[in-house]
């Protein structure tokens, strides 16, 4: 039998397949049936600040009366942070897998006032989800990144349970934003955020969301940064984005990941395909004789390899240099 259990931010999983922040883990029931086919962890649906603060926008309407609208601020926000709140305490004496909250930070100050609630209802672990989409011509990258590190920074003032943050992909010099970042208070970094895609519908000229879930695809750029990374950070990396089957969670292992976060391939398969992923990953690992993952895990970093330049290259050559 191969030993699939890892440790991710100081938890002990039974495997490294994590189920990520989604509609999938909303409720308790959810939760449960995603323990029964194998998960080793789930990470809660985030509390989006846009979200609420959308909602108390649209309950506010056009009143000028400032009273009433402080009251309807503070009832929106009361009322989610405590679903979700509810759904960590039911949660933690329903399943004995280890529960990770999310919030959607957009702001060094605004959502690291409810970490230590968090914390107090029992979460095991906090994935901050946070990405700030540079929009503003007079904003330097430098602002933008100290933006990260102030949430961070904010957020370990408030708890002791490890926490983790979700970033993507899109920085001017993303190794040494993940070094950085890693060298902090963090336990780990999951990379990458899947980010809302804008499209247009040529009949009604609307916008609408495209490419919802991901694809097996997507996992490259994933692989490229953690094999190149897993080896110079001081925190654990998790894979996200385009695992789709058992292959893709091996490949992840291999750069150096210690877990990985599954969503669109439980959307598309339902809970069940997770014993099937962890059956492949079995497979695989006694074929090429491996006891646990850690036998393998970071075998193709690029501090293995001999050419350590293979991960960096980035135009094409061999493959497309001579199509017509």
């Amino acid at each position: 039998m191969v030993d699939l259990s890892t440790k991710y931010m100081g938890l002990n999983l039974k495997n490294p397949i994590i189920i990520g922040s989604c509609g999938l883990v909303d409720s308790v029931e959810k939760i449960k049936n995603l323990e029964k086919h194998g998960a080793a962890a789930v990470v809660l649906k985030s509390l989006f600040e846009e979200q609420i603060l959308s909602e108390i926008d649209s309950l506010s309407g056009d009143s000028n009366y400032s009273e009433g609208q402080e009251y309807l601020s503070y009832f929106t926000k009361s009322h989610n942070i405590n679903k979700h709140l509810d759904l960590i305490r039911d949660a933690k004496k329903e399943v004995s897998i280890p529960i990770i909250a999310s919030i959607n930070c957009s702001n060094a100050d605004g959502w690291t006032d409810y970490a230590k609630k968090i914390e107090d209802a029992g979460a095991d672990a906090l994935e901050l989800n946070v990405f700030v989409l540079p929009t503003d011509v007079n904003t330097s990258s430098e602002e933008v990144e100290k933006l990260y590190f102030d949430i961070v920074k904010n957020v370990k003032k408030e708890i002791t349970i490890p926490f983790s943050i979700k970033i993507g992909s899109y920085f001017s010099s993303l190794a040494k934003m993940v070094v950085k970042l890693s060298k902090t208070d963090l336990a780990g970094i999951v990379m990458f955020n899947r980010f809302f895609s804008p499209d247009i519908d040529l009949n009604t000229l609307e916008i609408k969301p495209s490419n919802i879930f991901s694809n097996s695809s997507d996992l490259f750029n994933t692989l490229r940064w953690i094999a190149i990374l897993s080896h110079q950070v001081k925190c654990d990396l998790v894979a996200t984005n385009g695992i789709h089957d058992g292959a893709g969670v091996v490949k992840s292992i291999l750069t150096g990941a210690k877990a990985v976060e599954v969503v669109s391939a439980i959307y598309e398969k339902g809970p069940e395909f997770i014993q099937e992923m962890l059956n492949d990953i079995s497979k695989w690992a006694e074929e090429n004789d491996y006891t646990s993952i850690n036998d393998f895990r970071g075998k193709l970093s690029s501090s293995k390899q001999e050419n350590s330049l293979i991960y960096e290259r980035a135009q094409f050559m061999k493959y497309f240099g001579s199509y017509k």
